[in-house]
Parts: C-alpha cells; sequence; structure tokens
C-alpha cells in the first residue's frame, strides 16, 4: 500500500508520536519504518491528497514534536513512495548522507527570508545613478520620435535593476551569514529580489532576528523584509 512520509530521524530518537494524527480524513495512524540505524516516520497514504490546512497542520505537527527531542530530516508535503519496503531501502542505501544531514541540523531551526523593494524607488535610483538612462529618459519625454528609445530605455533599466538587485541581495546574504551554519538560496518571485533560507544555531536565533531588524532599519521604509521562522529544515534535507 503507498505510504505517506514525514520525516527521517534516528532510530535513538524517542519518536514520540502519540496522540499526533497523521495527513487524511480520517487521520491516518502514525508509524515508523526502521532501516539500520535510522527511521521514518510514515503512515498509510490516503487517495486524491490536497495541501488541506488540516493536512498540511497535521504533517506540521509531527515536524514540530520531533524536534522538541532532537535533530530531524523534514520531507516536504505531499511525499509518498510505494511501500514500507520503499522507504526501508532508502534509509539503508542513504545512511551515511542521511546521517550527516541529521548531524548538519542538530540544535539548528530554519529561517526563510524575503526581500523587496518599492518599484518606484528603485526606478528613481537608476535614473539618479545612471547618466545614459536619464540621457534616455530626458530624449523619450522631450518628444524625440525615435521608437526605438523607450525599449532601449526598458532594456537599460532591466539591466540596471538586476545589478543592483543583486548586489544588494549579496550584501544581506553577507550580512547575516555569521549567524548561520549554512544557506540555501531559491529563486525569488513577483516583486522580490531576495529568497534564502539560513539554517541557524538555537543559540544564535536572537542574534541572527536582531541582524534582520538592523538591516530592515538601515535599508528603510522602501523596502520590505519578510522573515518566517523558526521552521523545521524543509530546506537543508
Amino acid at each position: 500500500m503507498p505510504v505517506y512520509v514525514y520525516s527521517v530521524v534516528a532510530t535513538t530518537h524517542p519518536q514520540r508520536l502519540d496522540g499526533l494524527p497523521g495527513v487524511g480524513d480520517p487521520p491516518a495512524t502514525l508509524r515508523t519504518v526502521r532501516g539500520g540505524k535510522l527511521s521514518a516516520v510514515v503512515s498509510d497514504a490516503p487517495e486524491d491528497l490536497r495541501p488541506k490546512r488540516r493536512d498540511l497542520a497535521a504533517h506540521q505537527d509531527v515536524q514540530e514534536r520531533l524536534m522538541a527531542d532532537g535533530p530531524v530530516l523534514p520531507l516536504q508535503f505531499g511525499f509518498t513512495t510505494t511501500d514500507d519496503d520503499a522507504v526501508r531501502a532508502v534509509l539503508e542505501e542513504r545512511a551515511d548522507a542521511l546521517s550527516e544531514r541529521l548531524r548538519a541540523v542538530e540544535g539548528c531551526t530554519e529561517y526563510h527570508l524575503k526581500a523587496a523593494q518599492d518599484e518606484d524607488s528603485l526606478l528613481r535610483q537608476v535614473l539618479e545613478e545612471s547618466g545614459e538612462a536619464r540621457a534616455l529618459n530626458e530624449q523619450i519625454r522631450s518628444g524625440a520620435n525615435n521608437p526605438e528609445l523607450p525599449l532601449a530605455l526598458g532594456e537599460l533599466v532591466a539591466q540596471e535593476v538586476q545589478i543592483r538587485q543583486d548586489r544588494l541581495a549579496a550584501s544581506v546574504v553577507e550580512a547575516l551569514r555569521p549567524f548561520a551554519r549554512e544557506e540555501s538560496t531559491s529563486q525569488a518571485a513577483g516583486n522580490d529580489f531576495l529568497s534564502v533560507s539560513f539554517l541557524v544555531a538555537r543559540d544564535n536565533e536572537e542574534g541572527f532576528r536582531t541582524s534582520v531588524r538592523k538591516l530592515a532599519a538601515e535599508l528603510g521604509d522602501d523596502f520590505d523584509l519578510r522573515l518566517r521562522g523558526p521552521l523545521p529544515a524543509y530546506s537543508f534535507v
């Protein structure tokens, strides 16, 4: 029967699962599959599983309960495989790599940071700092009858925006790196120029959060820094 996999822990982990419901309606019963020195927390996989609030919460509750007692490798919501034997085979075949990841996340939580800049503010910055962009903009505003000018300005502004956002993203990550064991950058979406996760030891959490607040104050009101955490270390499995 297909199984839903929540997370991987060491077999020495207490694995206190009593009273926790699994995903599905009615909720599936949690159990563990052991493979050598590792165990996976699983349940029967419900049919047509969707990311509903109750199921997302059940998945998250399992991670948080396990995290309270030791290091956990949390899988993303919705991970299923064929049966218990398939789970056991992965635990045994990838024992060294998974054990190394457990050691890496021990005593840590994940924080995810996204950052965006007000578009009007960014455009003003480009026009103030780029003489070429300013000249093109002035030609367009003066009524120059050249249909290629707006395209040229658009391309130039896009390049200048990318340069500035890449530089700013790098500086933000550099400022927070001393507080993290690891970092994992993902593709920013929408108006965001930064989407990055940090693996932060619990002893460094307060310093990390304080540094994010200081960065937000230094950048000013034209910037929007959004921090989520502490979270299970999904980005570092």
